[in-house]
């Protein structure tokens, strides 16, 4: 059996075959050309004979014919391949080769080549330019993504596997691939800026997001893209794009938005921190027609200073990092709390039902903070003020319930501290009458409305009276007398006491040089300091008394160094700066004398005459108070004077009130009394009168 019949059928028809926009051919199933078309053998430059002899793969471009021979030995029935083909120059032309098997006793394979060397040109040039930029992405350390959107195909390149540690088996080249390694808190917002793209509301994808490493970790990845085809009705055919390792940039945004939202020593949330997570309760729950009530607390730790000061800065940090612990151990899953600087704590209780459940949880972190700390060998106590606000009831906004909250806290405070105190309006009047005060205050010196009182100091001994401790006091033209205990520490902080502290110094220095005028040479104004006068910068400048070179300007004046002497308080001794503890050296040295007021209220009293040069104590009136034959405030009164008297330093008993508590003291050995029993505290011209009054009785 021949192929002669089935060539017959083209031989006649060839001259009609030419008229096909294809080149018509005919091959044995062994690849052997049975029939050419006479384009097509032009075309190559070969004769039908040379052609049948070489065979069909070796008119083939050499990197094509594995191709060829694989689609053939398929045996589909059905053949569809690009391959190259020689032309009678020399060179190639792509030509698309489509065929079917016919059967019959030796079957054939009927086939034509269509021209598609220009397509597949550019189809070349565009790989190569893919190639290309794909190449370039990637040599900057870059995945490339490649994403046929309707066919459900998206392509990784072998960097963008790698950055996550997978091999090019481990992905399939889906899009569901990564979508499902990506992590569940990112999906929604990666899908919307995907839509945001392909719907044309950007003209770009960005977006930054968490995939799941072949490890087991998960990575910052920064997914740029766009859509480079679209169908006729636009929608999304190709998409390619880049994914960056943005994991080290982001790791160091989350430390640095940490470290502003945190405090460096406890962990806990700072002001900002925690102010953001007060407005975000705000907002939730003011939107809401019934607002569920929330707490917000000022707790402050009480004394935290002395025990910064005696054991040193490390001790106080370890106590600041147990009073956290303790702090968050006693809140709910609803509450926070946040450190706002120094020894003070915001509490916010999240789940409160009434005014009661705050005091609860106040009391709860006031009884925490009283046991012991423990700070390396030594065991430490101290006591917390608490300041409660409520929301809504006291304030709607995170200022105002801040607000009401150190309020109360002053409240808390000034009751005596170790405890907790609720906002009332009273608390707002008060707080106005402070502010109206301070600015009221600045005009009191420059307007006279400031003037001295002068108490006499008497010696218990055979009654006679040479010192006199100035009191200053506040005559307001409409609210009438103020009370130094409610505008000096008013003064204290706003600054204001050191001008005024200067004026009551050179007021008295005066007073004391005209009394010991014209009543005794002796005569000795003691005047009472502020610790904010030794703290602050420039002071010989701007008070004249807290710095050597103050003495040194009395000095100069010709008075006597005893007519004035300075009182000062035991926290003033527990500072350990050094320029306190230098100016009372430069003081003691210049030859002024110093009384230590209220002796026995403080902390480490003995200690610290010890280390400085003092010259007279005064025992607080609260020892003096109530003492009795036999009592436990003679005993400790007794003690007191005894101590002084072994370092050499002269004894006043303060807040002497009747004969008995005089007669008391004397027999125990005090130096000298001041109280109501003797004189209240008396104008300049009064005191003189009283004083010669008494001289003459005497």
């Amino acid at each position: 059996m021949s192929y002669r019949p089935l060539l017959s059928q083209f031989e006649s028809s060839d001259e009609l075959l030419t008229l096909l926009p294809q080149q018509v051919w005919l091959l044995s199933e062994e690849l052997k050309p049975l029939y050419v078309d006479a384009e097509m053998l032009a075309a190559c430059g070969l004769s039908m004979e040379q052609l049948a002899q070489l065979g069909w793969p070796a008119a083939l471009h050499p990197d094509d014919v594995t191709l060829l021979l694989q689609a053939f030995d398929q045996q589909t029935g059905e053949l569809s391949l690009d391959y190259r083909w020689r032309q009678a120059d020399g060179s190639y032309r792509w030509v698309l080769a489509r065929a079917r098997r016919v059967p019959g006793e030796r079957p054939a394979w009927l086939g034509t080549h269509t021209d598609i060397d220009q397509r597949k040109s550019s189809e070349l040039a565009l790989q190569d330019s893919d190639s290309l930029w794909k190449l370039a992405l990637e040599s900057s350390g870059d995945g490339v993504w490649d994403w046929y959107v309707q066919a459900g195909i998206e392509l990784y390149s072998r960097r963008c596997l790698q950055i996550y540690g997978y091999d090019e088996g481990d992905v399939q080249p889906t899009p569901e691939e990564f979508d499902a390694r990506t992590h569940p808190d990112d999906l929604a917002q990666m899908q919307r800026d995907r839509e945001d793209h392909f719907s044309g509301r950007a003209s770009s994808y960005r977006n930054e997001h968490r995939i799941l490493c072949k490890d087991g970790s998960w990575k910052w990845v920064l997914s740029r893209g766009m859509v480079i085809s679209r169908d006729d009705e636009g929608r999304p055919l190709r998409m390619v794009g880049t994914h960056t390792d943005i994991t080290a940039r982001r790791t160091h945004e989350a430390l640095v938005w940490h470290q502003s939202r945190h405090d460096a020593l406890t962990g806990l949330p700072n002001r900002t921190l925690l102010r953001e997570r007060l407005e975000a309760e705000l907002r939730e729950r003011s939107a809401q027609p019934q607002p569920r009530p929330m707490a917000v607390l000022f707790v402050d730790l009480d004394h935290f200073k002395e025990v910064n000061d005696t054991l040193g800065h490390d001790a106080g940090d370890a106590l600041l990092l147990q009073a956290a612990e303790r702090i968050q151990a006693s809140l709910g899953p609803r509450d926070a709390v946040g450190r706002m600087g120094g020894d003070e704590f915001t509490v916010l209780l999240g789940e409160v039902s009434s005014r009661t459940e705050a005091e609860q949880m106040a009391q709860q972190l006031i009884d925490s903070l009283a046991r012991a700390f423990t700070l390396g060998h030594e065991r430490v106590f101290v006591s917390a003020s608490v300041g409660i606000s409520l929301f809504p009831e006291h304030g709607q906004q995170i200022e105002t319930l801040f607000k009401h909250a150190d309020q109360a806290l002053y409240v808390s405070k000034g009751a005596g501290r170790n405890r907790y105190s609720h906002f009332t309006p009273e608390l707002q009047q008060a707080a106005q009458m402070r502010m109206r005060l301070a600015t009221d205050l600045r005009s009191a010196l420059p307007d006279g409305q400031l003037f001295l009182h002068y108490q006499p100091i008497v010696r218990l001994s055979d009654g006679s009276v040479s010192m006199a401790e100035a009191l200053l006091r506040w005559q307001h033209p409409s609210l009438g007398d103020i009370s130094p205990a409610v505008f000096i520490p008013i003064a204290e902080s706003t600054g204001q006491i050191l001008q005024i502290g200067a004026w009551v110094f050179n007021t008295a220095q005066a007073q004391a040089e005209a009394w010991r005028r014209s009543l005794r040479a002796d005569f000795q104004i003691s005047v009472n300091t502020s610790p904010v006068e030794f703290r602050a910068p420039d002071r010989g400048a701007r008070n004249g008394l807290a710095s050597s070179s103050g003495a040194l300007k009395w000095l100069n004046a010709c008075l006597q160094v005893d007519a004035v002497s300075l009182e000062i308080t035991e926290g003033l001794l527990l500072d350990n700066e050094p320029a306190v503890a230098q100016q009372l050296s430069s003081l003691r040295t210049a030859g002024i004398q110093i009384s230590l007021d209220d002796f026995g209220t403080g902390y480490s009293s003995l200690a610290y005459l010890q280390q400085h040069s003092i010259d007279v104590i005064k025992i607080d009136k609260s020892f003096v108070n109530g003492i009795g034959p036999g009592s436990t405030g003679l005993a400790l009164c007794k003690a007191i004077i005894a101590m002084a008297h072994e370092m050499g330093l002269r004894v006043v008993a303060e807040g002497v009130e009747t004969e008995l508590q005089a007669s008391l003291l004397l027999k125990a050995g005090c130096d000298y009394g001041q109280g109501y029993w003797f004189s209240k505290a008396l104008p300049a011209e009064a005191l003189a009168q009283w004083l010669l009054q008494r001289d003459v009785a005497r």
